[in-house]
């Protein structure tokens, strides 16, 4: 969108870091301000618009085809919401700010995974685990136009790979929280000839930030960290700055037609997400690690509560490389190892029966709010190991939930169906 000065360095995107020529401003700064330049009204809080279509200039000399400028709000103007919209247009301006990328926003991450697959459009994609949700849409593509889903953690598979397929790596891996090394992926791209995408959703920044490794896309399902409150699906899609203006209007456009955009409701939501969204990543991934350090500890003790009842913790912690100081763990994940790890119980039943024996812990799918989260995760991914528990840390103390897991571990050594 045009600047109504002519500058946007004075009155748009770029206004603020103009004010701040010396210094980056934090995530926590932008969080707040990065969407200051939008407002055209006193209001601090931004509203909610509902309204679906937005009326046209009323002299008929400024009627321009799919160009609905209002300068009054020249960068609040729009003509349908499946094209753009005040709340999420807003979203979007934070987000890109935050991830240093331009970013489209979708109605949920699986929404905005289909969106990158029809966008790149590739004969094939080597994937490996995670969220089950993506292999769904690849099938799906499979029925449609017979694209060939590869095995990523395969060097044969890989080796099928032509110029213009996709290596889609998710890191961290859900449900894990194991980490993998993009760095490497990036070079096995270049020497295929591929785009490198990834999904991006267990470890937002300051995290990680997946650019810094030659990354063409980046996707997070913006339901939970960026939500981060469990109310609003959405998806988010991030591509390489200097694709900005080659591949934002293709992408817009597909959305268009696509029509998986996100709801006003949703839009503004994620608006009142973002104001929190470092102090909440960043006091859930410390509150993790104390967790999963306490309980590997624990583990280690002959005879303790914890050693009776967990065989494995699963964290990028807990990878080798997160103890060597210039592993490539530690340089793409400078900011903590993220808020979700696995555990695993000694038998089915002792998995399927500790998520009810919690207060602190609500027994449910999804991560990322501010409430700590455990499933039993054989409730929603057939395939998993069904001693499997997936942890999603929220804004609790920690030691309130480590006495959690303590008495609910307990009454779990009362239960004569756990034995």
């Amino acid at each position: 969108m045009s600047s109504p000065t002519g500058n946007p360095v004075l009155d748009g995107p770029k206004k603020l870091a103009a004010a701040f020529p010396n210094k980056e401003l934090s995530l926590a700064s932008l969080s707040v301000h990065a969407d200051d330049y939008i407002n055209n009204h006193q209001a601090v809080a931004p509203p909610m618009h509902v309204s679906t279509t937005f009326r046209y200039a009323e002299n008929p000399d400024n009627l321009k085809p799919w160009d609905n400028m209002n300068p009054n709000a020249p960068y609040d103007s729009h003509i349908y919401s499946r094209d753009s919209a005040p709340n999420s247009t807003r979203l979007e301006a934070i987000l890109t700010s935050l991830l240093g990328a331009p970013v489209l926003t979708y109605a949920s991450g699986l929404s905005a995974f289909h969106a990158m697959i029809v966008f790149l459009n590739p004969k094939r994609v080597a994937i490996g685990g995670g969220y089950h949700g993506c292999h769904g849409i690849l099938k799906l593509m499979k029925k449609l136009n017979g694209l060939e889903q590869l095995e990523l953690e395969s060097d044969a598979d890989l080796a099928k790979l032509q110029p213009g397929d996709v290596i889609h790596v998710e890191t961290p891996l859900n449900p894990t929280g194991e980490a993998r090394d993009l760095a490497y992926y990036r070079r096995k791209a270049d020497e295929l000839g591929c785009y490198l995408t990834v999904d991006a959703t267990f470890a937002p920044p300051p995290l990680q930030d997946p650019f810094q490794f030659g990354v063409d896309m980046v996707m997070h399902s913006g339901t939970k960290y960026f939500g981060g409150h469990s109310d609003l699906l959405c998806g988010v899609l991030a591509f390489r700055p200097d694709k900005a203006q080659e591949w934002l209007p293709e992408l817009r456009e597909e959305r268009l037609h696509l029509g998986a955009v996100l709801g006003s409701l949703e839009g503004w939501l994620g608006v009142r997400s973002l104001r929190t969204f470092e102090l909440r990543i960043k006091r859930q991934a410390e509150s993790a690690q104390k967790l999963v350090d306490w309980l590997v500890e624990e583990m280690a003790k002959e005879g303790s509560l914890v050693s009776e009842f967990v065989t494995r913790i699963q964290h990028a912690s807990q990878q080798p490389e997160a103890k060597q100081e210039n592993s490539w763990l530690r340089k793409q994940m400078p900011g903590g190892f993220g808020p979700v790890f696995s555990m695993y119980l000694k038998s089915e039943e002792q998995a399927k029966r500790l998520p009810s024996k919690l207060h602190l812990f609500h027994h449910a799918t999804s991560l990322g709010g501010v409430e700590s989260l455990i499933e039993w995760r054989a409730m929603s991914d057939l395939g998993i190991d069904r001693r499997l528990l997936r942890v999603s840390v929220g804004v609790e103390s920690w030691d309130d939930l480590r006495d959690d897991l303590v008495q609910g571990l307990e009454a779990l050594k009362k239960d004569p169906k756990a034995q």
